[in-house]
C-alpha cells in the first residue's frame, strides 16, 4: 500500500465518479481503476459498489475513509513540521572571524545586516588565522571574516576593504611628533606584536622583511587593545591598524612611507560545501555594501 494509493482512494471516495477523479488527480483513468483495484486486492476486501460510472463505498470502504483522511491529516501535518524546521535552520549560519575585527568593524556589518534581516540568527566564532584556515577547510564554518588566508581547490576568498597600518609609538617617543617614517628607521626599537599564528602579525613580518630589519620582540599579545596598551606603556613600538574604538590617547599613529603597509579583509568559505540560504544572504550583503562603497 503507497501513500499515492490511499490519495487517489480520497479523492474517488469524495468524488465517487471514475472520470472526474481522473481528471482531478491528472492521471488517465485507466491508471486510476488499476490502481484502486490493486488496493482492495492488498486489503483483500471490497471498497466500491460499481454502477454505470457512478460508485459507491462498500462499509468497508467507508471505515477505510476515516482512516486515510486522518493518515493524511498526520502526513500533511508532518510535512508542515519539516518545512518549518528546515526553514528554520536555512535562517541560522555561523560566522567567523578575526580578533581584530570584533572591537570596530564587525558590530557595525552585524547591526546592518539584523537591521534589514531580524529572523536570522548568527553563531560567532573569534578565532586566530591558523584556527580560522582549519575551520575553513573543515568546512566548522559557513562564512569566515579574515585577511588573506592561502586559498586552496577547497575555499575562495574574496576582498571586502583595506586597512593601512601606522608606526605606533607612545606619546614623548622621538618619532611621535614625525608625520611620515620608514619602516627601516625601527630597526633598533622594541617591537610588540601580535602573536605568530595572527594574519596581523604574518603582514607585519612580511613588511619588515621588505624593509630588511628584524627588531626585537618584547611581546607577543592576542589581540590589538593589548598590544596598544602595553606600547602606551613604553613597552616598545608596534605596527597597527588604527581601529575606531580601540585608538588609545596616549599613542601617535604614524603613516608609513615605506614599505606601503595595508592589510586586506575579505569573507572566505570552503567551496566543497553548501552554504545555508542565510550564509548566502549575509555572503551578498558584504559584497553589495563594500563594492557600493568603493565606487563612492
Amino acid at each position: 500500500m503507497e501513500l499515492a494509493q490511499l490519495k487517489y482512494f480520497q479523492v474517488m471516495a469524495n468524488i465517487r465518479h471514475f472520470t472526474r477523479a481522473a481528471r482531478m488527480l491528472d492521471v488517465t483513468q485507466p491508471a486510476l481503476s488499476r490502481s484502486m483495484a490493486k488496493l482492495e486486492k492488498d486489503l483483500d476486501v471490497p471498497l466500491f459498489k460499481r454502477s454505470e460510472g457512478e460508485i459507491e463505498l462498500t462499509p468497508e470502504g467507508e471505515r477505510l475513509l476515516r482512516r486515510v483522511d486522518r493518515i493524511l491529516r498526520e502526513v500533511d501535518s508532518a510535512r508542515e513540521e519539516a518545512s518549518n524546521a528546515h526553514a528554520e535552520v536555512s535562517k541560522e549560519f555561523r560566522l567567523s572571524f578575526i580578533h581584530s575585527l570584533g572591537s570596530y568593524a564587525l558590530p557595525h556589518i552585524l547591526q546592518d545586516f539584523r537591521a534589514l534581516y531580524p529572523d536570522i540568527r548568527i553563531q560567532l566564532n573569534q578565532q586566530d588565522s591558523a584556527a580560522l584556515a582549519l575551520q575553513v577547510a573543515a568546512g566548522e564554518t559557513d562564512l569566515c571574516l579574515c585577511s588573506t588566508i592561502p586559498t586552496t581547490e577547497y575555499s575562495a576568498w574574496v576582498y571586502l576593504w583595506s586597512e593601512e597600518l601606522f608606526v605606533t609609538v607612545p606619546l614623548g617617543h622621538r618619532f611621535a611628533e614625525r608625520e611620515k617614517i620608514n619602516l627601516q628607521e625601527l630597526e633598533d626599537e622594541p617591537l610588540v606584536a601580535m602573536k605568530s599564528s595572527y594574519s596581523l602579525r604574518i603582514l607585519v613580518d612580511q613588511f619588515f622583511d621588505l624593509a630588511g630589519i628584524h627588531p626585537e620582540i618584547t611581546f607577543e599579545g592576542d589581540d590589538v587593545s593589548t598590544i596598544s596598551g602595553l606600547v602606551a606603556a613604553g613597552l616598545g613600538v608596534s605596527l597597527l591598524p588604527k581601529l575606531a574604538g580601540v585608538e588609545h590617547p596616549e599613542l601617535r599613529y604614524i603613516p608609513v612611507s615605506f614599505p606601503i603597509c595595508k592589510r586586506a579583509v575579505g569573507i572566505a568559505w570552503n567551496t566543497q560545501r553548501q552554504l545555508p540560504p542565510a550564509a548566502i544572504c549575509f555572503q551578498q550583503f558584504l559584497i553589495r555594501r563594500f563594492d557600493n562603497t568603493m565606487k563612492k
